[in-house]
C-alpha cells in the first residue's frame, strides 16, 4: 500500500534530502524536517545560506584532498606544520579527528576510502598516485599511515607500503590496541590480541 503524501511536494523534497544523510532515515529526517520549519528563522534561513556559501566557496585542496574555502587548505599553507612529516589519512572526518586530538603537527594526505576489490575500489579510484609523488619529495622523511584497522584498510596500508618502498622514507602506522580508559573484559577478542602483540616495555 503506498504511504500517503501528508505534505506539500516541497516539504517532503525537504524531508527526501535529509533522509540522505548519515544517520538520518525517514522518521528522523521528518523530524529534523519540522524543527527546521518551526524555526525558520533561527535554523533554516541561516542553514539555507551557509548551504549557499558551501557550493559557492568550498572545493577541494588540489595537494592533500581535504575540504576548505582556500586551495592550498589551510593546513598545507602554514608554514607552522612539520613538512618532513606526512600522515595518510582514509577521510577528511579522520583528519578532523586527528586535528581535534591535537596530536601531531604535520600535513596530510586524504585518500578519499579504502581499496575494496569487492566494492568495486581500486588503486585509481583512490588519491593514491598522488601520495607517491608528495612522498618521493625531499623534505618528507615519514610517513604515518593513519588509517583504519579493517581488513579494507590494512589491505590499504600494505598497498601503500608496496608503493612506497622504492622510497627513502620511514613508512609507520598508528598502534592498535586497548583504549585509554579500556576495560579488558569489553574489548574483543583481536583487540586484545593486537594490544599482546604490540606489547611495550613498562
Amino acid at each position: 500500500m503506498a504511504q500517503k503524501q501528508v505534505a506539500g511536494p516541497e516539504i517532503e523534497r525537504l524531508i527526501q534530502l535529509l533522509a540522505k544523510l548519515p544517520g538520518l532515515g525517514p522518521r528522523s529526517a521528518r523530524r529534523a524536517a519540522l524543527h527546521l520549519i518551526k524555526k525558520k528563522d533561527q535554523l533554516l534561513v541561516p542553514l539555507s545560506e551557509a548551504m549557499g556559501i558551501a557550493v559557492r566557496d568550498i572545493g577541494i585542496c588540489s595537494v592533500c584532498g581535504t575540504v576548505d574555502t582556500s586551495d592550498p587548505c589551510t593546513i598545507c599553507s602554514d608554514e607552522k606544520r612539520d613538512p618532513s612529516v606526512l600522515v595518510v589519512v582514509e577521510d577528511v572526518s579522520d583528519l578532523w579527528a586527528l586535528e581535534r586530538a591535537s596530536a601531531v603537527n604535520a600535513r596530510y594526505h586524504v585518500l578519499g576510502g579504502t581499496l575494496s576489490p569487492l566494492d568495486g575500489v581500486g588503486p585509481d579510484d583512490l588519491n593514491l598516485a598522488s601520495l607517491v609523488d608528495r612522498c618521493g619529495a625531499p623534505e618528507i622523511q615519514e610517513v604515518i599511515l593513519a588509517i583504519s584497522a579493517t581488513v579494507e584498510g590494512q589491505t590499504t596500508a600494505h598497498y601503500i607500503m608496496d608503493q612506497l618502498g622504492h622510497l627513502d622514507v620511514h613508512v609507520t602506522k598508528l598502534a592498535h590496541g586497548v583504549p585509554v580508559g579500556g576495560e579488558l573484559d569489553y574489548l574483543d577478542e583481536g583487540t586484545l590480541a593486537q594490544a599482546l602483540k604490540a606489547r611495550t616495555r613498562f
